[in-house]
């Protein structure tokens, strides 16, 4: 895979065998604002204007927003530019990854990628500009890369100097404080029937908790509660997670109530490649929101920047006009309300180590330079095959400045069969955004007086 690496990404590959889990200097963090955007992205467009400067995102008033908070597509005019298939891919090698090289293969008679103009979307408040501004002179890595210390609210090292702080990036952006929302979620069959299964789920970053204490923190970064509402067979079932800010020193807390059951129990199935509720297997526990979770069963090597094309914008996967069989076709989503632009990502790749066991023996990861979401992954098996293309759906909610994954998707190459993880079409309730929480609401007790079949 032929990588190019930007002067930025130069930068930081010739810095990175001298990290010494610093913060950068005030001289180089004055570029936040100045040549780089304030979340650390390359404010200039690319040579030939593929890729547009970064001139401050979408306006809180760029469209509607509908009584389910459901933003409209500020480019709902604009037409494809082309369309790659596998019969033209061989076209557009540079900007294709291998796993769509791999998915345009593996589904030659129906997956294809609609092209459009790229637009640099994305829009943090000010307030969150500041904080990251702080974090780039403050925040610095702990335990080999395990922990993080003097973090606050998002994007801990904007100016990275090595892997585990891009990766860092994408755990600690800024996804609006705290949400609440109900969601679908599918692990359609090879021949595309499916059963939507129906969760309410909820997260709060440390700070936003009544209770938050900044003198004594916790080892917590957020917590995550997610309960499944239907179909009956499954509703009633909760998982609680408390998520470490460091997981060597202390790994993830997590319960599970069984409804069937009525008992709450700890789970540490509930990461690395534990399986994942009501999926049937299609997804393990650190593909949710594309990787998650701690980073000590792989060696990290930052390969540089690339410009892709990566899912972007998808205004339109998530329209009430669509439906749920719309989008649910036999081995991958319907490409026709999908939305690909060219822009660029670091590329960081792991490796898991002589020592250690993950199904996953490889994975790469590509992150978006403007939002820090990781938008495509790529996971291989023992045998050094790919196995499993992530797709995350990047929607901006301009209205709240929140960059979001209006859905994220994990196909099986092998099996042809995916999972698909988000869908609110046909959902009426909006997401909840900046909510306020008490720790005791993500409490084992809370788990388990709220567990009612």
């Amino acid at each position: 895979m032929k990588i190019r690496i930007s002067l930025l990404s130069a930068l930081a590959l010739a810095l990175a065998s001298s990290h010494l889990n610093a913060a950068v200097s005030a001289e180089e963090a004055a570029q936040l604002g100045s040549s780089l955007t304030p979340v650390g992205a390359e404010r200039a467009g690319n040579a030939d204007g593929s890729i547009p400067e970064w001139t401050g995102g979408l306006p809180a008033n760029a469209g509607s927003v509908d009584a389910a908070g459901r933003p409209s597509n500020p480019f709902a005019q604009e037409q494809p530019l082309f369309v790659i298939t596998a019969a033209n891919m061989d076209q557009y090698q540079e900007l294709l990854t291998d796993g769509h090289k791999a998915m345009l293969r593996r589904y030659a008679d129906t997956f294809r990628l609609p092209v459009y103009p790229s637009h640099r979307s994305a829009a943090l408040p000010q307030s969150v500009y500041d904080t990251i501004a702080r974090n780039a002179v403050e925040t610095t890595l702990v335990d080999s890369g395990a922990g993080l210390q003097n973090f606050s609210i998002a994007t801990p090292f904007p100016i990275p100097k090595e892997a585990k702080e891009v990766v860092w990036n994408h755990i600690g952006r800024y996804r609006g404080g705290s949400a609440r929302r109900q969601l679908i979620q599918s692990a359609p069959m090879p021949n595309g029937t499916y059963v939507p299964v129906l969760m309410q789920q909820q997260f709060s970053y440390r700070d936003q908790l009544k209770d938050f204490d900044p003198a004594n923190p916790d080892n917590v970064l957020y917590y995550f509660m997610q309960e499944i509402k239907a179909p009956a067979r499954l509703s009633g079932s909760i998982v609680l997670v408390h998520e470490t800010l460091d997981q060597v020193k202390e790994p993830r807390r997590a319960w599970l109530y069984n409804a069937g059951q009525r008992r709450v129990r700890r789970a540490p199935q509930v990461s690395y490649d534990g399986p994942t509720p009501a999926t049937d297997g299609q997804r393990v526990a650190d593909n949710l929101d594309m990787f998650n979770g701690a980073m000590d069963k792989y060696t990290w090597e930052l390969k540089g920047k690339r410009e892709v094309l990566v899912p972007y914008n998808n205004f339109q996967i998530d329209s009430p006009e669509l439906s749920y069989d719309d989008l649910i076709q036999p081995g991958h989503l319907n490409p026709d309300a999908l939305r690909y632009e060219r822009h660029r990502v670091w590329v960081v790749e792991a490796n898991v180590k002589p020592d250690e066991r993950h199904i996953y023996a490889k994975r790469v990861f590509y992150i978006d330079e403007d939002t820090w979401q990781i938008s495509l992954a790529e996971q291989y098996d023992a045998r050094g095959q790919l196995w499993r293309v992530s797709e995350g759906f990047m929607i901006p909610l301009y209205d709240r400045k929140i960059p979001w994954l209006a859905a994220e998707s994990i196909t099986d190459l092998l099996n042809g069969r995916y999972s698909v993880f988000g869908l609110r079409n046909e959902i009426d309730t909006p997401i909840e955004f900046g909510f306020t929480a008490s720790s005791s609401e993500y409490s084992p007790t809370a788990l388990r007086n709220s567990g009612v079949r």
